[in-house]
Parts: structure tokens; C-alpha cells; sequence
């Protein structure tokens, strides 16, 4: 099944949405929306019954194609704000998205508040090549359960924010990635992972850069969402660049909640904002193979969404 996007017209509907809608429910076969160039000022949803959908957008250079948005916490009223002020949701496994750019255009410079680009909750879900855009809580990396390890891998792609902005409590894997931190300075991730799940976010091979001034950035914070006790970040940044707007100290407390009883480890990075001390927790040489994209997403399945031809 192969559906078009295009506002001209000139292909099968105007809107991502409405491509979306024309994926029948309990799809079983591949479905792939290619998206014309231009800006879709829109909120998309791809519920949960609708699996297997690709979101390609049609030149490849997520510059050419946008979905944008303006909600925030601070204008949805009904259930969770953040979650509800995604301008994607992605709800459905196996969805893969090329090429596209996820913003929030939400104004943060008037009020702060979370404005999430993109939420999944889903598992097997790969983006190669996309960016990410907003200010808090860009990247919401949401699982369908506390049972669940929902399951995400990224390749190429650039996520940008200044606080808060990679957070939530799936399994994420960050392959040769850009982080750019926005504004002054902030927090890259608020991970909430489960105690009894031994793996949550690791960035291997990803480039740190921000045009804020030096040590404003930490690495991560630990989220204890809805005060979960049993939410224990684990985040590991391993053969990174760390810039210079990176903190000595990389890791902080969040909502009286200590970073050290969280499990934050970097490994073999560089860059200004490199270093290893008794506040950046180090893994050993030993440890590294346990802390692989491989042991982070292949599971029971052997998912390798890293073999698949968009990422030659």
C-alpha cells in the first residue's frame, strides 16, 4: 500500500492525517505514506491498530518536510498535558520515519511550559534521518506500560531542545545522532526508567554541540514521574563529542530526587566537555559489551533495525 502526500493536490490527500486514516485498522502489511515538500501545520496520531506504516518524506532531507504544531501543557486541560501536547503521537509498533522534521512551534520565550515534538509509545519504532524541534520535552520516548520496554532506535538523526528534551521511560538507542542544546542551557535527558528494566537511553557515536555558553548543560536528570519510586533513570552516553556547554558535573538531582541513586555512566567520550571524576560514573572496559545497541534493543525477536538498508 503506497499513499501520497502532497498540499498541491496533486497526490492522493493534502494532509498526514488523513493518510493515516485511510490505513485500515489491524493493518498486517506495509503501508508507506510518502510526504511531499512543504510545512503541515497539523497534530498527527497513529493509533495503536494501525502498525507497520512507514512515514517517508519524499526527498529525504528532513529540511523539505515538516509537521508542525503549537500545543503545550499549558493549553491542553483534559488528561496529561505534556503527553496530550504532542504534535505526533506515534501509538502503533513498527512504524519507520525518513526524512521528516517533528516540531513544536510552542512560544517558550512567553511562557515556559512542555511542548512535546514527537511521543511515542509503541515498540519497534526507527527514525533515520529526522529532526526533532522544541524547547522542553521535545523527544518523549513514552512506553505503553511500566511493564514494557518499548523499544526506539534513531540513526542520523538531530534532536534539539534545552530542557528535559530526550525524556520518558523507553528503550531508546541514539546511533550517530545530533544533540543541540537550545537557549542558555538546560537538561538533555529526564529518563524514567524501570528499576526491574536494565536498559533506557544510550547514545553511542553521538555528536553533543550547543551555541550556549560553556558547562550550562547537564547530561541528564533522573525523573521520577507521578513520584515512582521504582522509576530509576538509566542513561548511558558511551564514544560521544562532547561539547563545551557541557557541565563538569553531568549529572544533577531533579524534584529532590538524587542522581546517584540513578544509573548514569559515560564511557570512552571526547570533546571540551569530556572528563571523568567521582561525579561522572564511568563504565568499566569489561562493562561495555553489556551496554551495546545490540543488548539494548535486539530482545526476544532480534530486532536490528541498524541492518536495514535506509541506514547503509
Amino acid at each position: 500500500m503506497r499513499i501520497v502526500v502532497d498540499q498541491a493536490g496533486n497526490g492522493d490527500y493534502t494532509t498526514i492525517q488523513e493518510a493515516v486514516d485511510a490505513v485500515p485498522p489491524g493493518n498486517t502489511k506495509p503501508a508507506t505514506i510518502v510526504v511531499g515538500p512543504g510545512l503541515y501545520h497539523e497534530v498527527v496520531t497513529v493509533p495503536a491498530d494501525k502498525p507497520f506504516i512507514t512515514l517517508a518524506g519524499a526527498t529525504g532531507d528532513y529540511a523539505d518536510v515538516t509537521i508542525s504544531y503549537e500545543n503545550s501543557a499549558a493549553t491542553i486541560t483534559q488528561g496529561d498535558g505534556t503527553a496530550g501536547s504532542a504534535t505526533v503521537t506515534v501509538a502503533a509498533s513498527d512504524l519507520t520515519a525518513t526524512g521528516i522534521t517533528f516540531q513544536n512551534e510552542w512560544d517558550y520565550a512567553a511562557k515556559h511550559s512542555q511542548a512535546v515534538a514527537l511521543r511515542t509509545v509503541a515498540d519497534r519504532v526507527t527514525f533515520y534521518r529526522c529532526r526533532f524541534v522544541s524547547h522542553q520535552d521535545t523527544l518523549y520516548l513514552d512506553a505503553t506500560s511500566k511493564t514494557d520496554t518499548d523499544r526506539v532506535y534513531l540513526r542520523g538523526c538531530s534532536i534539539a531542545g534545552s530542557v528535559d528534551f530526550i525524556f520518558g521511560p523507553a528503550t531508546a538507542v541514539l546511533d550517530r545522532c545530533t544533540i543541540e542544546g537550545l537557549d542558555s542551557g538546560g537538561y538533555i535527558t529526564a529518563a524514567s526508567t524501570q528499576l526491574a528494566h536494565p536498559y533506557g537511553f544510550l547514545f553511542t557515536r553521538c555528536t553533543f554541540v550547543s551555541d550556549a555558553p560553556a558547562k550550562t548543560f547537564y547530561l541528564g536528570r533522573p525523573w521520577h514521574h507521578s513520584g515512582d519510586l521504582f522509576a530509576v533513570a538509566q542513561v548511558v552516553v558511551r564514544n560521544c563529542y562532547l561539547g563545551a556547554q557541557v557541565k563538569d558535573q553531568s549529572w544533577t538531582d531533579m524534584s529532590g530526587w538524587s542522581w546517584v541513586a540513578a544509573r548514569f555512566y559515560e564511557y570512552g567520550n571526547t570533546g571540551p566537555g569530556s572528563g571523568v571524576s567521582l561525579f561522572r560514573p564511568q563504565l568499566e572496559e569489561a562493562e561495555t559489551l553489556r551496554y551495546t545497541r545490540e543488548s539494548y534493543l535486539s530482545g526476544t525477536d532480534h530486532w536490528r533495525p541498524w541492518a536495514l538498508s535506509q541506514v547503509s
